[in-house]
């Protein structure tokens, strides 16, 4: 679908991407976790921006960051120190992992970009007070914004940026769901780009472009699908080839626990309340990750949920090397997937070495079984 090629070149050349967007709208904000409220830095008249693990070598990273950190900080940090990421404006760092907050401290030492801040979100986010938090931490942020921006965030445009961010996540969730009813509809690679492609493109052209995707793929006529389905758990996904791979072996994705995925999009702002209000609620009741915790069995039970909803036959962990939340995590959510007889895989990925051949076997083996 020719439609989708745009999202494959931007996840291809996000430098390219970067430079475009800069020329048009100048200032670009990056961020490396799900909870950025980029609702708030596209208000401000920014460009936020996701960033990924570098593609090259990691070397200078290394002078600052120990080999056990996961490929994402340590990549993040090399494409810094080597000048791959001179089109920000700053960085906003949102505290979940110890790697990233460590990252934040040494960014703020080590770099130069004109705008820093931390976005401490609380841990434990069902309670009243950590509502309360998050709505002071996130008038911190909106204030650090306005300082750079050197003028108030106007309500009616985070008003507009809550409704546009809306917009997107209605149409990637429209798309989620066409791919769970008929497999076939779209290929993983280009589910991949297009969730990928949705975290750094322009959110104005985005919106529009997924609408387009969305109609298109309403009118086809899918043709049916044999494959196991399956469903991809665990942190970030940067990994096109895994869909491909699981697709060869016989599997084809229907729907993802990831903070690359559906975690990143799934639900809606209240657009007719206080936007911060609307912000603080996005925050406290979005399905958590393990770095946040708002219940002993929320995120098992979330899981299970998901893969009875969408019928699934397997689940597969693409776990990212030396993510410890995540790590800790696997033990119980597998003790919830088998207590709920869904079979499943533990895969530990790193973006620097990708053993496909390896992972080709483990994967033909247990699509094969289910």
């Amino acid at each position: 679908m020719k439609e989708i090629e745009p999202f494959h070149i931007a996840i291809n050349d996000p430098a390219g991407l970067a430079s475009g967007i800069k020329k048009r709208s100048g200032r670009i904000i990056g961020y490396m976790c799900s909870y950025a409220p980029e609702e708030l830095i596209h208000a401000a008249g920014f460009h936020p921006m996701r960033l990924f693990s570098s593609k090259s070598d990691i070397s200078l990273a290394e002078n600052h960051l120990q080999a056990y950190c996961c490929s994402l900080v340590r990549g993040v940090l090399e494409d810094s120190l080597a000048g791959r990421l001179d089109y920000l404006e700053g960085m906003v760092f949102p505290h979940t992992c110890d790697s990233i907050q460590r990252l934040s401290d040494i960014w703020r030492m080590n770099t130069d970009y004109s705008f820093f801040a931390d976005v401490v979100m609380p841990a434990k986010l069902n309670t009243a007070s950590s509502r309360a938090y998050i709505t002071d931490v996130l008038k911190k942020f909106k204030a650090d914004l306005e300082g750079a921006m050197g003028h108030s965030i106007d309500q009616a445009n985070l008003r507009a940026s809550i409704c546009l961010f809306n917009r997107i996540r209605k149409h990637l969730s429209r798309i989620y769901e066409l791919k769970s009813k008929f497999p076939s509809i779209l290929t993983g690679t280009d589910l991949f780009a297009i969730v990928k492609g949705a975290m750094i493109m322009d959110r104005e052209e985005l919106a529009d472009r997924l609408e387009t995707i969305v109609h298109l793929l309403e009118g086809q006529a899918p043709l049916p699908s044999t494959g196991k389905r399956i469903i991809l758990a665990g942190s970030i996904c940067d990994m096109p080839d895994i869909y491909s791979l699981i697709e060869a072996s016989g599997g084809t994705v229907v729907a993802d626990d990831l903070c690359t995925g559906n975690r990143w999009f799934e639900g809606q702002m209240e657009e007719d309340i206080d936007p911060l209000e609307a912000l603080t609620a996005r925050y406290a009741d979005r399905t958590v990750c393990p770095a946040k915790h708002s219940g002993n069995t929320t995120r098992g039970e979330n899981l299970v949920s998901l893969a009875k909803t969408h019928k699934a036959d397997g689940v597969i962990f693409a776990v990212l090397k030396f993510c410890d939340p995540h790590a800790f995590d696997y033990p119980y959510m597998k003790k919830f997937l088998d207590a709920g007889a869904i079979k499943n895989l533990h895969l530990e990925l790193d973006d620097q070495q990708q053993g496909k051949g390896q992972l080709s076997t483990r994967l033909e083996t247990f699509i094969h079984m289910i």
